[in-house]
């Protein structure tokens, strides 16, 4: 891509001498001429243009001018024919220096120059790359004022700021949602658009972000890559192995305004309410029957598929779920983990010494609708319903 270097003429009114641009007097009216020799910008543009709220930098530090200026764009420059600027011929950027131009250039080629002797990742700018090498060697350069906390690249710091300061740049149109971070805007955007643009590669399922892809990735792969240092479980995501370290903590920090049960993880409470609220959003696709939280769900369907997934290894025996087989193990195992308050007695099944300690409480919580006797186990309560049943036979 060839570069055209052409000097920046300015003509003083008075003297119709050429004036160095980054020189000029601030007490006399120069002006910009174009190649016609005709009258263009006068020397307050040209200052207006170099004020440091009207150029940026780019990633080496250079200035260039933005094609959407606002007070001195690419397009009003290509207009007037004003000379002195470099400008990228890819997408009309324009810099104050050759040499800047020149790099820039760089980013339209796709070579990229500068590779990471550590993981390979190669930039086209060496700045990039020397960005990059601090994410091995752990280096935080910016440092923020007020909490200590550093980052790896400036940037980061300035965002992180905005969580001191509350400011919130980055405004949907659509909701008026904002948002710390121009990244997050443009991703919260696909909740009103639907935009799903992060595919798998192996069962085409789409996700709106692309660390929702990765995460989903390792269900493939079946990386695990949080790892609790208390037992060694590891986990997809880092969500999942926080929740697990807080019961190694038995710490219920979750409580439900409803009843007295509590819960270490907050996803369980709000499932937990449903019971309350009595909102049923799942329904079987086989006999329409809903219930409250989708794992009671796909627990139903495995009725209609006769689906068991989970087998005993001792003798082969097969359960819907996996309480089923924890409580069959222990059918092997002799072990009785539950234990009677008032006799000491030990049962395998929770159920099973909820129902003996009704023995000695006397409670009955089975009524039958029919004639109102109670009874101390579901069981019996069935079994007197069906002399009910073959009375109205009869």
């Amino acid at each position: 891509m060839e570069i055209k270097e052409e000097p920046c003429r300015i003509k003083d009114e008075d003297t119709e001498e050429q004036i160095d641009p980054m020189k000029v007097n601030e007490d006399k009216q120069h002006h910009f001429t174009n190649e016609d020799g005709k009258l263009t910008h006068t020397n307050e543009d040209k200052q207006h243009l170099f004020q440091k709220s009207h150029y940026f930098k780019n990633e080496d530090g250079n200035a260039f001018i933005s094609q959407t200026e606002e007070n001195f764009t690419q397009k009003q420059a290509g207009k007037s024919g004003v000379k002195g600027f470099f400008t990228s011929s890819e997408c009309g950027m324009f810099y104050l220096h050759k040499s800047d131009l020149k790099k820039h250039m760089e980013s339209h080629t796709g070579e990229n120059l500068f590779t990471c002797p550590q993981c390979g990742k190669s930039y086209t700018h060496k700045k990039n790359l020397n960005d990059h090498k601090r994410t091995h060697t752990g280096e935080n350069l910016f440092t923020c004022p007020q909490c200590g906390k550093s980052y790896t690249h400036k940037k980061n710091l300035n965002e992180h700021i905005r969580i001191h300061t509350g400011e919130r740049p980055y405004t949907c149109t659509q909701c008026g949602r904002s948002f710390i971070r121009k990244g997050t805007l443009n991703n919260h955007k696909r909740i009103h658009t639907g935009e799903k643009p992060f595919s798998c590669s192996q069962c085409g399922k789409s996700f709106r972000h692309k660390k929702n892809l990765n995460v989903h990735m390792r269900i493939h792969t079946g990386e695990k890559p949080f790892t609790c240092t208390q037992c060694g479980k590891s986990f997809k995501r880092k969500s999942s192995l926080n929740d697990h370290l807080r019961r190694h903590s038995g710490v219920k920090s979750f409580s439900c305004d409803q009843c007295d049960k509590t819960f270490v993880v907050e996803t369980n409470l709000k499932r937990h309410l449903n019971i309350h609220t009595g909102v049923k959003l799942h329904f079987c696709s086989f006999c329409g029957k809903s219930f409250s939280l989708l794992k009671y769900l796909k627990v139903h369907e495995r009725v209609h598929t006769g689906v068991r997934p989970y087998v005993c290894s001792d003798c082969g025996k097969s359960f819907t779920t996996q309480t089923q087989l924890k409580t069959h193990l222990r059918s092997h195992t002799g072990e009785k983990p539950y234990k009677c308050s008032h006799c000491g007695k030990s049962f395998a099944r929770s159920g099973d010494m909820k129902d003996h300690e009704r023995v000695h409480t006397g409670e009955k919580p089975y009524q039958c609708s029919s004639c109102g006797k109670s009874y101390n186990k579901l069981f019996f309560l069935r079994t007197h319903e069906k002399k009910h049943c073959l009375k109205l036979s009869k």
